[in-house]
């Protein structure tokens, strides 16, 4: 048994498929609990095209400048 978590209700679904699949479609940050575990996030977040999450937000995480950071400085 999968429990979605959000902040207005909670649901419980039978499998991951389906406890994700609800999950996107909320389009809000959720917990997602079974006996095994608990994932958190906004789920279906997953590309950035031209340079923009979904959300319009601008992406610019970049791992090459974080890679020996510490050592540079």
């Amino acid at each position: 048994m999968y429990k979605v978590i959000s902040k207005e209700k909670e649901q419980s679904f039978t499998s991951l498929a389906l406890a994700m699949e609800y999950a996107k479609s909320i389009n809000e940050f959720v917990t997602i609990k079974s006996a095994d575990f608990e994932m958190v996030g906004m789920f279906g977040v997953d590309s950035v095209v031209d340079g923009k999450c979904p959300d319009g937000v601008a992406y610019t995480w970049n791992k090459a400048s974080r890679i020996g950071a510490t050592r540079r400085r």
